[in-house]
C-alpha cells in the first residue's frame, strides 16, 4: 500500500495549469488527488501534463462525477475533511490536520458553495490576505495550506535533508 499522508480534493476545477501544478505537489508529497465534476478541461490536455511535467505518471488520482459520489466512495472524507475558503471562520494553522486528512479547494471562479461549506464549520479553513484581495491562486492555495498539514505531522516520510552533488557541506565551511 502506498503512504499517503493527505488527501487533496479540488471541487470542480477549471484551470488545467493549476491542476497540473497541484498534481505535482501531491506526487512530491506523496498525497492523493482527487477531482469532482464537471472539470474545466480534459485530463489528457497538454496544459495539465505541462504544468505537472514528467511526474503526472506518477500521480494518484481518481475523478468523481460529483460532490455525492466522492462521499459515497470515500466514506471516511466526511470525519476528515477541512474546507479551504476564504469565507472560513478559522486559520489553516489553528486546526489539527492529521495523516490521511481531506483539504477540500473550490473552483477558481467560485469556490466552494456555501451549502457545502456551512455543515463544515469547525473544519473551514482561510489563508490570512489583505481585505481587499480577493483570494490566490488555487495551486499556491493548496501548497500553503497542504505543507503546513504535512508539518503538523512531522514531514513524515518526506526527505528533510538535501544532498548537493557537486560539493559536501562541510567543504563550504
Amino acid at each position: 500500500m502506498i503512504f499517503c499522508p493527505m488527501n487533496i480534493v479540488l471541487l470542480e476545477p477549471e484551470m488545467p495549469a493549476n491542476t497540473g501544478n497541484i498534481g505535482r505537489t501531491c506526487v512530491a508529497t506523496g498525497s492523493r488527488l482527487h477531482l469532482i465534476e464537471p472539470l474545466g478541461f480534459q485530463i489528457n490536455e497538454k496544459a495539465v501534463k505541462r504544468a505537472g511535467l514528467d511526474y503526472w505518471e506518477k500521480l494518484d488520482v481518481t475523478v468523481y462525477d460529483c460532490y455525492s459520489d466522492f462521499l459515497e466512495r470515500n466514506p471516511k472524507a466526511a470525519e476528515k475533511i477541512f474546507m479551504a475558503s476564504t469565507k472560513a471562520p478559522n486559520v489553516y494553522t489553528e486546526v489539527s490536520y492529521e495523516p490521511g486528512s481531506y483539504i477540500m479547494f473550490g473552483k477558481e471562479s467560485a469556490g466552494i458553495p456555501e451549502e457545502i461549506l456551512s455543515v463544515h464549520r469547525e473544519t473551514t479553513v482561510r489563508i490570512p490576505m489583505l481585505e481587499e484581495i480577493r483570494s490566490l491562486n488555487l495551486a499556491n492555495s493548496v501548497a500553503v495550506v497542504l505543507y503546513e498539514a504535512l508539518r503538523q505531522n512531522q514531514f513524515s516520510h518526506m526527505q528533510l535533508e538535501g544532498k548537493p552533488r557537486s560539493f559536501t557541506w562541510e567543504q563550504t565551511l
